[in-house]
């Protein structure tokens, strides 16, 4: 029989494994029961009805946060000359095209996110096959291939996530640090849940929002009740 942890035994009677939680009520749980000694971070996981293998199901896009996500995210943007200040003005932490190409090539890739503009793209593309297992591409649909530069950047940096179905169609999710008030958290677990609703695929049939799980980084996962964020 594996052994429970001493942490995990202390936070067991402080919630109901089997109860669906309001997404408030969910969030002020995962802040007590967390046991980590540092600022973790709180992920949900949504169990959708679609199939990842059709391609009209497959869940993909962006959200803005309303409280970010706490974290500081390092963005490169691949531009031509003309456009480097404006991606420096923004925020952007790498800037460049041709030498972070060759960067990229040699097997960097210590960055959050990748936004670069569409003439420039023909050079990018041939950075898939590393950039694309690292979820780091920049697509049109995730908003990270466009001349707005200084748009892009400033979203990334003020809360803007990325997310996609995955091939058993769950979409996972940071929404924040376990020093978010619940508050905070439950207004961007909601902003992200509502966001998925509105993408619902006419082809999925049946229950769209099967369950939705929220966990900090060394907690156990809560229950939600699905209702409670619609």
């Amino acid at each position: 029989m594996a052994r429970i942890p001493k942490r995990r035994k202390a936070v067991e009677g402080k919630y109901d494994a089997t109860k669906n939680y309001e997404v408030l009520e969910a969030c002020k749980v995962v802040k007590e029961v967390n046991t980590a000694k540092f600022d973790a971070s709180v992920d949900v996981h949504i169990r959708l009805g679609v199939d990842p293998r059709k391609a009209d199901q497959a869940i993909r896009g962006t959200v803005t946060l309303p409280h970010g996500t706490g974290k500081s995210k390092s963005v490169l943007v691949f531009c031509t000359p003309d456009k480097e200040e404006e991606a420096k003005a923004a925020g952007a932490d790498y800037v460049g095209l041709d030498e972070y190409i060759e960067k990229v090539q040699g097997g960097w890739t210590d960055v959050d996110v990748i936004v670069a503009m569409p003439t420039v793209m023909a050079k990018v593309g041939r950075l898939g096959r590393i950039l694309g297992p690292r979820s780091l591409m920049p697509n049109p649909k995730s908003g990270t291939v466009t001349m707005d530069i200084a748009k892009a950047v400033g979203d990334v940096k003020g809360g803007k996530i990325a997310f996609r179905v995955d091939k058993y169609g769950i979409v996972h999710a940071s929404i924040g640090r376990i020093s978010f008030s619940a508050e905070q958290l439950a207004a961007n677990a909601t902003e992200l849940i509502s966001s998925l609703v509105k993408m619902k695929p006419s082809a999925a049939k049946g229950t769209y929002v099967k369950s939705i799980t929220l966990a900090s980084t060394m907690s156990p996962g809560i229950k939600v009740d699905t209702k409670s964020v619609r």
